[in-house]
């Protein structure tokens, strides 16, 4: 094997420890919140060892900035998928229905990251907010784009509501430790989201 093999190999196996790292870590900022996501728990989960951690970070604030910018873009690869396996004017519907699943509710680590970590983004380090800022726009813009915009209606307007709508929905419904009241929450969005309104 040439030294170039070797090099390309170990950049390889860099690369996929590093993608390892950041699922895990998407998945448990989710699952157990920023500062409940430890560097050594997170190395153990993806199988690593925990003094590998600075060959991929320079800190733990760094691994979360990318960590929430992964689950951020599995959220906006969710919704693209919605609209991508639905016909145009039932796209809205079909992502209030996704997104306000039972399903949705009940998981929680593979779930929007803004439901699950937004009550928690003020405390984070600037690097953070932004990562997750940058993808709740990318949200917003891709369901402002299946709004019509006209003098009447401002789609821009109309998305950001949808969004704090379900973010807003997801939480509550996952706070309370009552079903009724959950789903109470959920119907709620929903009637208001019916095709009719939207």
């Amino acid at each position: 094997m040439s030294n170039q093999s070797v090099k390309k190999n170990k950049a390889t196996r860099k690369e996929m420890s590093h993608a390892r790292i950041l699922e895990t870590a998407a998945k448990a900022i989710r699952r157990s919140g920023y500062s409940g996501t430890g560097v050594a728990d997170i190395m153990k989960e993806a199988g690593l060892t925990h003094g590998g951690f600075y060959a991929h970070f320079a800190s733990r604030d760094e691994m979360l900035a990318e960590a929430a910018s992964l689950a951020g873009a599995e959220t906006i690869a969710i919704i693209e998928q919605v609209f991508t396996k639905t016909p145009q004017e039932q796209r809205l519907w079909a992502l209030m229905n996704a997104y306000l699943s039972n399903e949705h509710i009940a998981n929680i680590d593979m779930g929007c990251s803004f439901a699950a970590l937004g009550s928690e983004m003020h405390r984070q380090v600037p690097e953070v907010k932004a990562a997750s800022t940058q993808r709740m726009k990318e949200m917003i813009n891709l369901i402002e784009g299946q709004l019509p915009n006209s003098s009447h209606f401002n789609a821009h307007a109309e998305a950001l509501l949808m969004v704090s709508t379900m973010v807003g929905t997801l939480m509550l419904a996952r706070a309370v430790d009552d079903a009724e009241l959950a789903e109470a929450f959920r119907q709620a969005a929903l009637q208001h989201y019916a095709p009719q309104h939207i």
